[in-house]
């Protein structure tokens, strides 16, 4: 962010920022082409699959993939785990023939995901005879995420929104992986989409030339103006991420974060999580307290404590902590510190 500031009106010593020159000027290609290098290092990304900074968001990617993959087979599996793989469930469809599949069930009270025999459609593998296997990976408003990657018949579209670059990945074990900037990458409005070469030939003929894949591919992402600054700014980030150490470094950093926030909602009875141990998220913490009534005084006195953004989200309500790469280790602890007095005051 400083860095951006410092730059914002004199980019690249040009004494301009970098949202007003073109996107198609020599200085703005070779930073998109170094952004892109920096991710690819980032995550191992093979050289079989393209990168693109696109628009729209991941919701725009809940119509993009059945458009960009349901041209030769109209049907697709979709696991459901919460909120986000509802609303790509019901988006897919409108395109082809989708199974919606619920991964989740109930142990000792706790929401947890199905382990894998699970998974499968009544009388078929998953996947087969499928265009693709769509997931997300991380359940943002729920709290709830996969501790594996499932198997699948056909090639598996992750919407890793909520947990790219959060730790190491194995990209060739997926067809395509989308993400929305917002949570790991940069700002919102920039949507990064890898996707393996082999499937950017089975786009339905009705597709939108912006929502094709193999156009965007053909135009560098630049078919029509992308999001400059979006794009600039989550070059910063990947050069960060580097220098901190990768992805390897964030894992750790992440895991031992997200380990001190639930060892102090498990040691108590004042607040809750809902998920089973082996299916909660890294990066999002949904908890509550034993009594309702509270919740506005803890968000009322989070906020003097300098804790902010806590309020979960409407459809599930409660507290919400989401501990993504940028949030230090200390603010976790901060945050610990007020619960406990918050308890010790409240409980």
């Amino acid at each position: 962010m400083l860095q951006a500031q410092q730059e914002l009106l004199n980019w690249n010593n040009m004494q301009i920022s970098v949202m007003e020159i073109s996107h198609r000027s020599p200085e703005y290609i070779e930073m998109a082409a170094q952004a892109e290098q920096d991710l690819r290092d980032l995550m191992a990304i093979p050289d079989n699959y393209h990168v693109l900074f696109l628009q729209g968001g991941a919701t725009m990617q809940f119509a993009s993939v059945p458009l960009n993959l349901m041209g030769k087979c109209a049907k697709a599996d979709y696991l459901n785990t919460g909120h986000w793989s509802e609303k790509a469930v019901a988006e897919g469809g409108k395109y082809g023939q989708v199974t919606d599949i619920n991964a989740l069930y109930s142990v000792d009270g706790k929401v947890d995901i199905r382990p894998l025999e699970q998974l499968q459609p009544q009388g078929r593998r998953l996947g087969e005879g499928c265009a693709y296997v769509h997931y997300t990976p991380n359940e943002t408003i729920e709290g709830i995420e996969y501790s594996f990657i499932p198997e699948a018949q056909a090639p598996l579209v992750a919407d890793m929104s909520s947990t790219i670059l959060s730790r190491p990945i194995d990209v060739s074990q997926f067809g395509i992986i989308y993400a929305g900037a917002q949570k790991n990458i940069g700002p919102s409005g920039l949507t990064v989409v890898i996707v393996r070469d082999d499937l950017v030939n089975q786009v339905q003929p009705s597709a939108p030339s912006l929502l094709q894949y193999r156009a965007q591919i053909e135009r560098d992402s630049m078919l029509n103006t992308p999001p400059t600054f979006g794009w600039y700014l989550a070059g910063l980030v990947f050069k960060w991420l580097k220098k901190q150490g990768g992805v390897e470094a964030f894992a750790t950093l992440n895991q031992k974060k997200a380990d001190v926030l639930y060892q102090c909602i498990d040691a108590s009875d004042f607040y809750h999580n809902p998920v089973a141990t082996s299916a909660r998220s890294w990066m999002n913490i949904p908890f509550t307290l034993a009594n309702p009534e509270l919740d506005k005084r803890f968000l009322e006195k989070s906020r003097e404590a300098g804790l902010l953004a806590l309020k979960g989200h409407r459809a599930v309500g409660g507290m919400r902590a989401s501990i993504y790469n940028a949030m230090p280790y200390e603010g976790v602890v901060a945050l610990v510190e007020f619960m406990k007095e918050f308890e010790k005051n409240y409980g």
